[in-house]
């Protein structure tokens, strides 16, 4: 499979997904509000307010969410002065990308490990640990900014803050369900069949959303590694040297200590290290997608 055809792929299949997560959520809001006993006009304009609500919250996050990482990364804003090697190899590719230059930060950290964030390619930063600017080649180094830089141009930055936002809501709506029949909800006729099935409906869902949600996030976020590392081989028109990097990055059993569970799928390789579970659906769980399927599709361009 060409590099181009890997792009066009992956494309197709993160949005198949993303439609379905807007179908999820909207099946979900009409279970609760009807759940709890709204019909009709009420209940559309209820969930509205709720959906709206939420928005709002999720709004400030959508704006915020770069500041925000790299405040919990520790991660500390450079200038070409402080190091033009790695300047210089973002530069490069960026005017090969025909993209912007993005903020580049430093996370003092000896284990090898990068990410990209911001809400899109006018507001983007891109993250490089001390210990990957240590352990890796200048042409490993260059395929890992392109990978990068290719969340960056392919929007992944914003598609992947937005999922998180559909995440949050559909958490949000769980609690607010859950809160709405601790106190009481709205009166339901107890002997209506149809309210009573949607109740039970309604609380499996409650229960089961918030982790059907979670596994979209992060099927979409497996898929966007695939699509970054397709671009990025095409950027750099070097395969070898990115598959190279993620093998070396992958051995390296040192933790990062600035990732947590909340930002660990932003890397380019799952950072918590000892953390690969063993059961055969496991996979669903991943961040990432597994780094032998990764260097296999690389190795595989022409």
């Amino acid at each position: 499979m060409s590099a181009y055809t890997q792009v066009s792929s992956n494309k197709l299949k993160t949005w198949l997904i993303m439609l379905g997560f807007g179908f999820f959520i909207t099946f979900l809001v009409y279970v609760f509000t009807t759940a709890i006993g709204f019909r009709g006009p009420s209940a559309l304009s209820f969930s509205g307010i709720a959906l709206i609500i939420a928005g709002i919250m999720n709004l400030v996050t959508y704006y915020n969410s770069d500041k925000m990482v790299m405040a919990i990364s520790g991660a500390k804003q450079i200038q070409k002065k402080d190091n033009p090697t790695l300047f210089r190899t973002v530069e490069n590719l960026t005017i090969a990308a025909g993209l912007p230059l993005p903020k580049i930060y430093i996370i003092e950290d000896t284990a090898p490990n990068a990410f990209a964030t911001g809400r899109d390619t006018k507001h983007a930063s891109i993250a490089f640990t001390t210990g990957i600017l240590d352990k890796l080649s200048k042409l490993e180094l260059e395929g890992v900014a392109a990978h990068e830089l290719s969340h960056v141009g392919n929007l992944d930055t914003r598609l992947m803050t937005v999922v998180s936002i559909l995440v949050g809501t559909v958490a949000l709506l769980a609690d607010w369900f859950f809160r709405i029949q601790w106190y009481g909800g709205r009166d339901r006729d107890d002997n209506n069949s149809s309210s009573a099935i949607f109740l039970v409906i309604g609380i499996i869902m409650a229960i089961l959303a918030p982790i059907i949600a979670t596994l979209i996030q992060l099927a979409i976020s497996r898929k966007r590694e695939y699509l970054a590392d397709a671009s990025g081989a095409l950027l750099t028109r070097n395969p070898d040297s990115l598959a190279d990097a993620l093998l070396k990055i992958s051995k390296d059993q040192e933790p990062l200590e600035a990732a947590n569970r909340a930002t660990a799928h932003l890397y380019i390789v799952n950072p918590l290290k000892g953390e690969r579970a063993k059961a055969a659906f496991s996979n669903l769980f991943n961040t990432h997608p597994p780094i032998e399927e990764r260097v296999k599709a690389l190795r595989a361009m022409q």
